[in-house]
């Protein structure tokens, strides 16, 4: 008898899980600028990740294609803090799409699209209200992005699922800050970023994995002269 094994092609193209955080001089990360994390952005024993002042924001060395991205986070009360990616310059500013990570409870008066797991400015989360711990507890991401396709998670819970090329698309970005950015997000390779909005935030356990063929380890950013802005 014969059996035809069919496999998907983007599983079977999948590689295992990258630790982004096994390092504590963070040399998967690097500035804008291509120097070297130093000040404000702290390793600490057990592994987490802890902004404690002013660090700026920081880049993945390497860039990254189709992903899943698995990491754990906590924000300080009234804080603002995100996780980027497809990262890349439009004019002198680094920008990309964002997995907003926000203390919710104390902007009750802002729009879904910038709590937390929202598309950052773009989409509103698919349920209405979002499965968030308290306290000092540790909340779970995950970010995908495969096939212009990009979904969120928080907890468990899918808070976005949506395409980023076409019409719908372009329309979210028109309706944006980004507006005048273009092409914005369409790019298929880009960089992660763990942004610097003046807040406390602590990251543990942030593995990725590429889902494309066109992730290499040995592609990594080259030095460029820093950004002008925040987001």
């Amino acid at each position: 008898m014969l059996v035809v094994i069919s496999l998907n092609a983007s599983a079977a193209l999948a590689q295992s899980y990258v630790n982004l955080l096994n390092s504590p001089t963070l040399n998967k990360w690097m500035k804008p600028s291509g120097e070297d994390v130093d000040a404000g952005w702290q390793l600490e024993p057990g592994g987490v990740l802890h902004l404690s002042g002013k660090g700026g924001h920081i880049i993945t060395r390497q860039e990254h294609g189709d992903f899943e991205l698995w990491f754990e986070f906590r924000i300080a009360d009234k804080g603002n803090s995100g996780v980027k990616y497809r990262v890349k310059h439009y004019g002198r500013q680094l920008l990309g799409i964002e997995y907003q990570i926000l203390d919710d409870k104390a902007y009750p008066k802002l729009t879904r699209d910038h709590l937390t797991a929202s598309l950052y400015d773009l989409v509103l989360p698919i349920q209405d209200e979002t499965r968030l711990n308290g306290g000092d507890e540790f909340n779970i991401g995950k970010i995908r992005v495969q096939n212009n396709r990009v979904q969120h998670w928080v907890n468990g819970q899918l808070t976005i699922d949506e395409p980023l090329c076409g019409p719908r698309w372009k329309a979210h970005v028109a309706g944006s800050k980004f507006s005048n950015k273009e092409d914005f997000g369409e790019n298929v390779m880009g960089h992660l970023m763990l942004t610097d909005h003046g807040s406390e935030v602590w990251y543990q356990n942030m593995f990725i994995r590429s889902l494309s063929c066109c992730n290499s380890p040995k592609r990594e950013h080259k030095r460029r002269n820093s950004w002008g802005g925040r987001r």
